[in-house]
């Protein structure tokens, strides 16, 4: 068994760890491409932005691009979870409750573009073609579904962070992923959580920005590292733990050494 400290048990399977490492990676990329064509402006100045939003000729296209986006993301963090799944102990209940994390996370970043790419489409639609004192009561809609996008977000942005958090405590006892990876996947998660409730409390302000782009710089950094790291790692057999009478995943080289 390899030993580095507490970080113990077998070594993880490489290609596993390579098709985490790029569905998250590619995820985080084509989530980051496609929101440069959401509608912009400030955003918590509704008036303003709600008539870009209803001017938008792409809004359904960007926001399904977006949810593919995050779904892809979400699968290479479950995918993860099968890579650690060989490891003992905390690492492996980690990554158990990580993924359970993610996926209540994938639910509800679904409710959130239902929400948002559909529900705010039509009620911001139906306020701009208003007329009379209908147009205030359509706004009075706006505004409500506006919040409960933020609710919605809020609470993505709980769970992800979470998730984040768990699989970076099980990738920090993880032998042969550099510790420091856990680290920064452990800071991203930290920025979802006060992300989810900074748009609880006040929506998508300018701090709320600042959030999203550290989030973002964090994620590719850290999965970037975790391509290469997957890339490099040796080959993996299956062998079994007499002591433990399981089966997990050992590191194999062309050079086998006999003591």
């Amino acid at each position: 068994m390899s030993t580095n400290g507490d970080r113990r048990g077998a070594m993880i399977d490489r290609t596993s760890l390579r098709l985490s490492a790029l569905l998250l990676l590619a995820g985080q990329l084509l989530y980051i491409v496609i929101t440069q064509f959401h509608a912009g402006g400030k955003a918590n100045d509704h008036p303003a932005i709600f008539a870009k939003y209803a001017d938008s000729g792409i809004w359904k296209a960007v926001h399904v691009g977006q949810f593919a986006g995050a779904a892809i993301l979400l699968a290479g963090l479950l995918a993860l979870f099968f890579a650690l799944d060989v490891q003992a102990g905390l690492a492996r209940w980690f990554g158990r409750f990580g993924a359970a994390s993610a996926v209540v996370a994938l639910a509800l970043y679904g409710v959130l573009q239902a929400v948002d790419g559909v529900g705010n489409k039509q009620v911001d639609d139906a306020w701009v073609s208003a007329q009379g004192a209908d147009k205030a009561a359509r706004f009075a809609s706006a505004e409500t579904m506006r919040w409960l996008e933020w609710g919605a977000r809020s609470y993505f942005d709980f769970a992800l962070g979470l998730a984040l958090l768990l699989f970076a405590a099980a990738v920090a006892r993880t032998a042969g992923i550099p510790r420091l990876i856990a680290y920064l996947m452990g800071l991203s998660g930290l920025t979802y959580l006060v992300q989810g409730w900074v748009v609880g409390s006040n929506g998508f302000s300018g701090t709320n920005d600042i959030l999203i782009v550290l989030a973002w710089v964090l994620s590719v950094a850290w999965m970037i590292w975790l391509v290469l790291v997957a890339r490099r790692m040796p080959e993996s057999r299956p062998i079994a733990w007499p002591d433990e009478g399981v089966t997990r995943t050992a590191a194999t080289s062309p050079t086998i050494t006999h003591r």
